[in-house]
């Protein structure tokens, strides 16, 4: 039987401020907890698996498209950016803001970063400095996920207060999920995604929408592993594929080493990339460790050589007397030089966490970016229609435009003047009411010719919209071209190489 514990709880208007009601502390506590759960799983830990965002980076991108913080403007204030996204949309600290801010711009951390940081965003083994010394603006990959937010493209819900709207999604020009991966532990349940290669992540994306019925195998042609910012080598192919198919898996990142002569009499061990998320501080240290308590021989020195501008370069110098192939493979087995990376692709799909497989993936961002193109379209065939009704009306007002304003000018007030209009020229209501509100200059300056012109390419606009709109293999047609012209600006050679 469940105790029941006296709590105290605030009086409603006109109730006895010292009444004391007996709450259920299980059925409290139970309630509490699922609302506290909900509220992690769906607003803060786990991504939508559209956009490959969770709520706190999705704020950040919009504010800063909404601030006009474009690749071409200057760099503003991290400290700003974040102010106005926790003012305005994300009720939560400014710290949490900032976390997720310096994550989509620090290249060694994002595979295509969204945010062009200007200052010290930190390293693998420091953090950034305080948001009032960095400064920030969208990178332009950044562009393709906000661009056309304000086409009626995506579906926009009230902030935390309910008094500004915010896009629940992206419109999402690639699949952001599969390229930036993922990292989040929510209540019961976490995610954890690798980054890939964007042109490989395209590549398979245009398969899928060419052959809906492609199998895992046809698609791993084209994606064959991650591709982590820090390069390294992805080594267990199988777990891979496990995770590619299932949702779940993990395999092992190595890191790129080298043997070679690093002075006229030495061999040594030069590192030049770590697995992912590993910085050269904690493998020298770990290295050193493990010299000192004698577990392992024959390394005389480790000068770590690692800056912004040359990159990572760690070199272990080795004794004479011993193999080099020896010692490298006791430093991948007891060092953090050879990491296992865990996939649990859990993101949200309809607002429900669901476990997905790289195909799954791929078509949740598909179903969407189809969704996209298509209301994008009927949002510039409405405007262009409705621009072509207003030049028609002014095509017909622009032949006697004397007398348009003979009729103004007779008139006793606007009411009058939008009739007799309407009578004389058969306006629309519309069409009468735009030409009363242009300026005199502007309605005696325009051209026949001009109007005409803009008249012919609204109705060629109109017609492509239209075509487009109703054939569903066009839209598809569609989104593979624009697919196309993303991998075009943004794609880069793959960093991670996949050995056996």
């Amino acid at each position: 039987m469940a105790t029941k514990t006296p709590k105290a709880v605030l009086p409603k208007p006109g109730e006895n401020p010292g009444k004391i009601v007996d709450i259920d502390v299980s059925s409290e506590m139970s309630e509490s907890f699922l609302e506290y759960a909900y509220s992690v799983i769906y607003s803060r830990a786990l991504p939508d698996a559209r956009d490959g965002l969770k709520p706190v980076q999705r704020r950040i991108l919009h504010m800063m498209f909404d601030m006009g913080l474009r690749p071409d403007k200057g760099h503003v204030k991290c400290a700003r950016v974040v102010g106005e996204v926790m003012g305005k949309l994300h009720p939560h600290g400014d710290g949490a803001i900032y976390d997720a801010a310096v994550r989509l711009a620090q290249p060694f951390t994002t595979r295509l970063p969204l945010i062009d940081g200007h200052g010290n965003f930190g390293s693998l083994d420091a953090g950034p400095a305080a948001m009032r010394y960095t400064e920030a603006r969208l990178a332009p990959a950044a562009l393709a996920m906000v661009n056309e937010s304000d086409e009626n493209t995506v579906d926009f819900g009230g902030n935390y207060d309910g008094q500004l709207l915010e896009p629940l999604v992206l419109p999402a020009a690639f699949p952001n999920l599969l390229v930036n991966g993922a990292t989040g532990i929510a209540v019961g349940m976490a995610t954890n995604m690798a980054p890939h290669n964007l042109g490989e992540v395209v590549a398979a994306t245009k398969h899928l929408i060419d052959n809906p019925k492609a199998t895992l195998k046809a698609l791993m042609k084209f994606i064959p592993a991650p591709d982590f910012p820090t390069g390294g080598e992805i080594v267990g192919l199988s777990g891979v594929e496990e995770a590619y198919a299932t949702g779940r898996g993990s395999f092992k990142v190595r890191a790129t080493a080298v043997v070679e002569k690093v002075t006229t009499r030495k061999q040594g061990i030069v590192i030049t990339e770590f697995p992912f998320n590993i910085g050269p501080e904690k493998v020298v240290e770990k290295i050193a460790d493990l010299v000192k308590a004698k577990k392992i021989q024959g390394i005389s020195d480790i000068v770590d050589l690692s800056d912004g501008q040359q990159g990572t370069k760690v070199v272990v110098e080795i004794k004479n007397g011993y193999e080099p192939e020896e010692i490298l493979e006791k430093l991948y087995k007891l060092t953090p030089m050879e990491d296992q990376f865990s996939v649990n692709a859990v993101a949200l799909v309809n607002g429900r966490p669901q476990t997905l497989g790289l195909k799954e993936l791929l078509q949740v961002f598909i179903d969407h970016r189809i969704d996209v193109v298509r209301r994008r379209s009927e949002f510039r065939l409405g405007k262009a229609q409705g621009r072509l009704n207003l030049v028609d009306g002014l095509l017909k007002a622009i032949i006697d435009i004397d007398k348009v304003i003979k009729i103004i000018r007779a008139s006793d007030d606007a009411a009058t003047a939008k009739s007799d209009l309407i009578k004389s020229f058969k306006l629309s209501d519309e069409q009468a009411t735009y030409i009363l509100d242009m300026p005199l200059r502007r309605l005696t300056k325009m051209s026949k010719l001009e109007l005409e012109t803009e008249q012919k390419e609204l109705n060629s606009t109109i017609k492509a919209l239209q075509t487009l709109l109703s054939s569903e293999e066009a839209i598809r047609k569609q989104v593979s071209t624009e697919l196309t012209e993303v991998a075009k600006n943004f794609a880069t050679p793959r960093r991670s190489r996949i050995g056996e």
